[in-house]
């Protein structure tokens, strides 16, 4: 059934939603909805065409199913984060295992939700995310630290002058970090307000996150610099 339409972004381009599900019947539902609410569609009916779509359209957002013939959804979540790390995915599982859901997460999704499922939770999802990837505070949108620059309008990350592979997640991940410069900040702030949850399965993708961080961004990731440890406590960035 429909929902009580809202709008959906400000931009007055329509957000494109990438659908990668093999349920004909998932499909039409979730592509009258999306439309409703005044989304530009494209579909894909396995993993292969998934990811070709994702790669050659750059769509705002993908929703992917896990069990998909040719290419499993985490096959494709994994491939598209290391060929086009910008466009955030919300994986669908009908498995409802909590290990589906943290291999996910450490792949690089940005949410996941367990069929069946409320399409308005779907929707909310979707929003969240596309308001979290369109919503950067106009007086910080240059940051840089060491020899990294970071342009929080155009979700960009140069180091040493060379553009860097960042993950959507691992992105929102920095810019809260940058606009909380300073703050000890828990893991279960860092999943409420990065992640969008006040109960979450677990920790550990913060941690997993923060890691990669690291490695990317500090000259020594065994002994960082910006990212720092608070034992006990959480993280705190001093960049």
């Amino acid at each position: 059934m429909k929902q009580e339409k809202t709008k959906p972004t400000e931009d007055p381009r329509p957000a494109r939603i990438l659908v990668v599900e093999d349920e004909p019947n998932m499909v039409a539902g979730l592509r009258d909805n999306f439309e409703f609410e005044g989304y530009e569609v494209l579909t894909a009916r396995d993993g292969i065409e998934g990811l070709e779509r994702a790669l050659q359209e750059s769509p705002d957002l993908v929703v992917l199913d896990v069990m998909m013939p040719r290419m499993s959804g985490l096959e494709v979540c994994r491939q598209l984060r290391a060929k086009r790390a910008s466009i955030p995915i919300i994986m669908l599982t009908a498995r409802g295992q909590e290990v589906d859901k943290v291999v996910g997460l450490e792949l690089g999704a940005d949410d996941y939700v367990t069929k069946p499922f409320s399409i308005r939770e779907l929707l909310a999802r979707v929003k969240a995310i596309l308001r979290r990837t369109a919503a950067v505070p106009k007086q910080q949108d240059q940051h840089s630290f060491g020899d990294i620059e970071v342009d929080l309008h155009r979700r960009r990350v140069v180091k040493s002058g060379k553009a860097l592979d960042i993950s959507s997640k691992e992105f929102e991940l920095l810019q809260y970090f940058i606009c909380h410069s300073g703050e000890t900040l828990s893991r279960d702030r860092l999943l409420e307000e990065v992640w969008g949850y006040e109960n979450y399965p677990t920790t550990r993708t913060v941690d997993t996150h923060l890691v990669r961080l690291r490695q990317k961004l500090e000259p020594d990731p065994e002994q960082p610099q910006y990212f720092l440890t608070v034992h006990g406590t959480g993280y705190r960035f001093v960049g």
